[in-house]
């Protein structure tokens, strides 16, 4: 018994000792990125917050500063009426490029996932459908622009095709019309990756359940709305941040769009085109602070989405 006893106190031994070693291999593996980590996010971010609390701007070829000036910088940011209206205007033309993605990629997802359609050609069309994704932001708001510009192929075919509109529609001198631009070209260059998230999601359901629910006589629409989204929020949660993270940092559409003037009126001048004219002005205080109060935003909001369709699951449970 004794000579047994012995015997297994040394293979544990040696068990923990090569546990130990793949740890060290573990950690050696997590040096890059440990690294990167470091020099491009945690620094830069303590930095934004260093910044965030000095006056540090040029007046002309004249430094002034950096002075430390506590809060002034974040009383200057809110009490600019300016900051109110990007805010509106992000959010406008996040909910506008967002909910018809988000429709429009639920229903591809379930078309693209339901075998039962057979559908033919999915493969190429999946493909079509990602390509907008690999397009640059640049090339789609030259395209944009040459499109929908006063003498375009779009007004073209308005006024002397169909006869629509009797003179030239100036998308580009209307606040809606813009912003609707601006809007429908996020739409088309995001709905392809989220229709692939959503996909990937619907095909790890099992397929029993709709199996079972078809049984009982379930129809196509109950068995989507009981079966697919409670069992797919993981994934619309993981979509719903992501995009309210991208449209928060919405920029180079409008930026490249409107030639960075926000026009008309500043109706497409978004919170990231503001903060990028305080960079461009070297003003680094009011940019730190106004990147400062963007991190909490974004923080913010993402957790209330979470907790709000966590919430709504556990009370369905």
């Amino acid at each position: 018994m004794a000579q047994n006893q012995a015997s297994v106190a040394p293979m544990g031994k040696g068990k923990r000792s090569k546990v130990v070693r793949y740890n060290k291999w573990g950690y050696i593996f997590l040096i890059p990125f440990v690294a990167v980590f470091l020099v491009f996010n945690l620094i830069p971010l303590i930095s934004t917050f260093y910044n965030s609390f000095y006056e540090n701007y040029m007046d002309g070829l004249t430094q002034i500063g950096p002075t430390f000036v506590g809060f002034e910088n974040y009383k200057q940011l809110f009490s600019d009426a300016n900051i109110w209206k990007f805010s509106a205007n992000t959010a406008i033309m996040w909910v506008m490029g967002f909910i018809p993605q988000i429709i429009v990629s639920l229903l591809l997802a379930q078309w693209f996932s339901d075998s039962r359609l057979r559908l033919k050609g999915s493969t190429f069309f999946k493909t079509v459908i990602y390509m907008p994704n690999l397009i640059m932001a640049s090339a789609f708001s030259l395209l944009f622009f040459a499109l929908f510009s006063d003498s375009g192929p779009i007004n073209d075919l308005l006024v002397n095709k169909l006869h629509i509109l009797d003179e030239p529609f100036k998308f580009f001198s209307s606040v809606w019309g813009t912003r609707g631009l601006v809007a429908a070209m996020n739409f088309l260059m995001w709905f392809g990756n989220t229709t692939i998230l959503l996909m990937a999601g619907i095909m790890g359901i099992d397929v029993s359940l709709y199996e079972a629910a078809e049984v009982d006589g379930a129809s196509s629409w109950q068995r989507f709305v009981r079966i697919t989204l409670p069992l797919l929020k993981p994934i619309l949660i993981y979509v719903i941040i992501t995009s309210l993270i991208g449209g928060i940092q919405m920029f180079d559409v409008p930026q490249i769009l409107t030639n960075g003037t926000g026009n008309p009126t500043n109706s497409t001048m978004t919170l990231i085109m503001y903060l990028n004219k305080h960079l461009y002005s070297k003003n680094y205080g009011m940019s730190g602070a106004l990147s400062v109060v963007l991190f909490f935003i974004t923080g913010i909001l993402s957790l209330v989405v979470y907790n709000i369709m966590y919430r709504k699951r556990d009370k369905e449970a």
